[in-house]
């Protein structure tokens, strides 16, 4: 199956999800949930099909294959790393979080599941 990048179905419904949370939900209900952890699921599935995307155009990426465990746990570890662990020493008013990272791989999890087990009868391209 080939993956689609900026026009995969789960990377344009984490995007307009975030977009949803970040300036109607968020605002609007609050909660520690919507304010804190939402967001952080939506790393993997929102950030890593334009990342791909670069690294197939620049050639990095050899095959239109959906995201294998690799790069989907490999990115989720170095971007856990650098905002809960350099983030805070960079930024003031950052704070480390251990759920964060949970809720990025929840995330990562799930969108691995959805990439990986999508059923294959689904349309290739628009």
């Amino acid at each position: 199956m080939r993956f689609r990048y900026l026009r995969d179905p789960l990377f344009l419904l984490a995007v307009a999800l975030y977009v949803a949370n970040r300036w109607w939900w968020k605002p609007e209900f609050g909660g520690v949930f919507l304010t804190g952890y939402f967001n952080d699921l939506l790393l993997i599935p929102a950030a890593l099909p334009p990342i791909l995307w670069v690294h197939h155009k620049a050639g990095w990426r050899k095959d239109d294959a959906p995201p294998t465990a690799l790069e989907i746990f490999s990115h989720l570890a170095v971007w856990a790393f650098i905002a809960e662990v350099i983030g805070p020493h960079i930024k003031a008013t950052s704070v480390a979080d251990w759920a964060d990272i949970v809720a990025y791989a929840i995330g990562a999890l799930l969108a691995f599941l959805v990439w990986r087990y999508r059923p294959v009868n689904q349309p290739e391209a628009l």
